[in-house]
């Protein structure tokens, strides 16, 4: 065996520590962009950041389109709140005994964030002590707190001393309610439909999830990344983006850059991340304005009329019309809310795969959910619109062919339950 030298050459496309920043930047939202702003700041003595008054930062016009409505309250959630050090003080409050506080404590530590109790395996406290412990916590906490499961929890909320038909059904038919069987419950407590009816309306007021309300004291509203309004019937979008700091350098070490010695190589360094920093943001803008553009002249309709109009369009056709590759597209778009005249989303529903119609156009996934939840909102209650229904309803209606597997799909995608469950009462 001989050893030998070669030369040989090839092309590589490396990864640098730049390019996967610039990437990461992309992807931010515009409140993470503004904290890692300020975290180059911290780490860079080069930049230096100047406040500046929110007066938005692009706005555009586009053709005149018909309709619209005022733009609508921002999507909201709700955070988790820490609530169970404020339960505990209140059991301290209530009770005087250590072993009522403590059990009580216990119980209080083992609350999921909707109020059930989930107890470990390795619990040791007896079944009449747990029951007395839940029956306390009532005392102290939303009705229904401290249960075990949704038909304990129902219970708790209705009054124990009272035989009402309420409580006979939770109690006797939890079942036959959960499966909807109105006609079952009549026959098993011997009671009519119109009574049957008058319960489950009680039972409806009933709260599944007791501590819900208490996580929903604190409201945190999403920040929108780009606004869409409408203006005398022109659509303009603005990068919401004007609150951000301005990056500036930091002119007090000018003097040492082209120093010959550690601290020139260090300020050198430094520099040329202060340049990465503005060419990075400055792209991110011009990218994000590009797509909005395009989203804009291609969803004119959605952004007036909302989701039902929102029209076939995807992360492909948006890159080759203005020269990006798609996966730019993707990271572009994500973590990103958009405002508009029809409601808040998030920008990556505004793209949606296509669906063939019987007259050869294509209609999105979108409009497709949207028809489905309207003939739900409409179906006779008594006798829902089973999936193969829907999907005979779409085509027969609208000339769109879809499966009822896919009907299915898309309905649980929704949270809208199945046919069964929908069943209401008939008196």
């Amino acid at each position: 065996m001989q050893l030998t030298m070669t030369q040989r050459q090839e092309l590589k496309l490396i990864m640098t520590m730049e390019l996967r920043q610039a990437i990461e930047l992309l992807q931010y939202s515009t409140f993470e962009l503004e904290q890692f702003i300020r975290e180059q700041e911290a780490e860079n003595p080069l930049i230096e950041l100047k406040e500046r008054d929110d007066t938005g930062s692009y706005d555009s016009p586009f053709p005149k389109v018909s309709g619209g409505e005022g733009l609508k309250t921002d999507w909201i959630k709700a955070p988790d709140a820490l609530y169970r050090d404020d339960l505990v003080s209140m059991v301290r409050l209530t009770y005087s005994d250590e072993d009522s506080i403590r059990l009580l404590s216990y119980l209080i530590q083992n609350l999921d964030d909707n109020g059930y109790l989930i107890l470990p395996e390795d619990c040791k406290i007896g079944e009449d002590l747990l029951t007395l412990g839940i029956r306390m916590l009532q005392e102290i906490g939303p009705s229904g707190i401290g249960a075990r499961n949704l038909q304990e929890c129902l219970l708790l909320q209705l009054d124990e001393e009272s035989d009402s038909l309420a409580r006979q059904i939770v109690s006797h038919c939890f079942s036959l309610l959960a499966s909807r069987k109105w006609k079952e419950i009549a026959q098993a407590l011997q009671i009519t439909l119109a009574d049957v009816k008058s319960a489950v309306d009680q039972i409806q007021t009933l709260n599944p999830k007791p501590c819900s309300l208490i996580n929903d004291q604190q409201t945190d509203y999403t920040f929108p990344d780009v606004i869409v309004t409408e203006r005398e019937g022109n659509l303009e979008f603005l990068l919401n983006d004007g609150h951000l700091p301005e990056v500036k350098l930091n002119s007090d070490y000018l003097p040492y850059l082209n120093a010959k010695d550690e601290v020139g190589s260090y300020l050198a360094e430094r520099h040329k991340q202060y340049r990465w920093l503005l060419n990075s943001l400055e792209q991110r803008r011009e990218t994000l304005i590009k797509i909005v553009r395009v989203l804009a002249e291609k969803q004119q309709a959605f952004f007036i009329k909302g989701p039902e109009a929102l029209n076939p369009l995807t992360m492909r056709e948006v890159a080759e019309e203005i020269g990006m590759h798609e996966s730019t597209i993707s990271r572009a778009t994500a973590n990103k809310i958009i405002k508009t005249p029809s409601g808040t989303f998030e920008m990556k529903s505004l793209f949606t795969s296509k669906l063939e119609s019987a007259d050869g156009l294509s209609v999105s996934q979108s409009k497709v959910k949207s028809l489905l939840r309207k003939y739900i909102d409409q179906e006779n209650k008594s006798r829902p619109l089973s999936d193969q229904k829907l999907a005979e309803r779409l085509k027969d209606e609208q000339g769109i062919t879809v499966s009822r597997r896919t009907i299915s799909k898309y309905r649980e995608e929704m949270n809208i339950p199945s046919s069964a469950q929908r069943k209401d009462i008939v008196v």
